[in-house]
């Protein structure tokens, strides 16, 4: 059975109108998809938990955001809108912007499959350093 965290209320109390039922929806269809999923709030915003990091939401002035750990092996490169924003479905402002039930439950499920299978979160491969010598100009 899934964990579910006093501060997501508290999170979503304080959100704007329009957010409010946006995170409460997302929030139902995580915990209906995943019953073992546990609520974390990490660097400020609503994560859910399984086996890691599974999927995130956020709320801001004018827009929320929902994403997935590992979001470009469960959604696509191109994510929902396209419009940039925190996480793979462009900038939130209604229910409407979001996937049908049936689409965001079979993602969830995808997330939770990579999880299973252990696939670790992806990491930018870093640019290569500069010797101490070329950082102050000498050769």
């Amino acid at each position: 059975m899934g964990k579910r965290d006093p501060r997501f209320d508290a999170y979503i109390a304080k959100s704007a109108d329009f957010a409010r039922p946006i995170l409460r929806h997302l929030r139902e269809v995580v915990h209906a998809a995943c019953p073992d999923v546990e609520e974390a709030v990490k660097w400020g915003h609503l994560f859910f938990m399984y086996n890691g990091m599974l999927c995130f939401m956020a709320s801001f002035k004018q827009h929320c955001g929902f994403g997935f750990w590992r979001g470009s092996l469960v959604v696509g490169k191109e994510g929902g809108s396209g419009e940039k924003a925190m996480g793979q479905f462009g900038r939130i402002t209604a229910l409407a912007d979001l996937p049908s039930k049936r689409v965001l439950n079979g993602y969830i499920k995808k997330a939770m499959r990579l999880k299973d299978e252990g696939l670790k979160a992806e990491r930018p491969k870093a640019a290569p350093r500069k010797s101490a010598g070329a950082k102050r100009g000498k050769a």
